[in-house]
């Protein structure tokens, strides 16, 4: 892959984690709603926790659309392990999708930046949320989370001896990583978790 091949080239850390992972990649579930809706319900918890609230979530609709979710009541999602606010979320995600307020068709044609301004206009979509999204679910191969904490964490661990590292000094590291930031930041995610994320 030409992405692991430039990275390890570039950067000596990465060319010693890459092959502790063998064939494992980044794959999207190719679901907008679905893998939108998984970063909400991961945001500010671990990824154990997300999982599982998430199955826990999934599980109260046979398929979970954008009409499913509207029909869900709140004791319900509540009950799943789910804040009000991230089912306020959900449901204010549902709502766009099911009103055809988001344009996923345009998406392929836009740059990173500008779907994040379209996805940040959604209520419970920060910055980090439309960062997982452009790289769990589009792809895009030089999306740098620095608001994201396993990146900053993995990072810290692998470049810095475990000492904090300031987001300057993230992006300063990840410099050498461009234009495969996303799968840098995949690799820095898989040194503290061997268990691969996916939203």
């Amino acid at each position: 892959m030409d992405a692991c091949t430039h990275l390890a080239r570039r950067d000596r850390v990465l060319r010693r984690l890459i092959p502790r992972f063998g064939d494992a990649r980044l794959e999207s579930r190719g679901d907008a709603f679905v893998t939108l809706a998984r970063s909400i319900v991961g945001q500010q918890i671990s990824v154990r926790a997300a999982q599982s609230v998430w199955d826990r979530f999934a599980a109260l609709s046979r398929r979970l659309t954008p009409a499913a979710v509207l029909r869900l009541k709140v004791d319900d999602m509540r009950a799943a392990g789910l804040s009000a606010r991230k089912v306020e979320y959900l449901v204010d995600l549902a709502l766009h999708f099911d009103a055809g307020k988001i344009h996923v068709a345009r998406w392929a044609g836009m740059d990173d930046e500008a779907i994040i301004a379209e996805l940040v206009a959604i209520r419970g979509i920060g910055r980090w949320t439309a960062e997982m999204f452009l790289i769990f679910h589009l792809l895009r191969p030089d999306v740098l989370p620095l608001d994201d904490v396993g990146l900053i964490k993995g990072i810290s661990q692998n470049y810095f001896s475990g000492e904090p590292v300031s987001r300057s000094e993230a992006r300063e590291v990840a410099e050498g990583w461009a234009p495969w930031r996303s799968v840098a930041t995949w690799y820095m995610w898989r040194s503290l978790d061997p268990l691969p994320v996916a939203y």
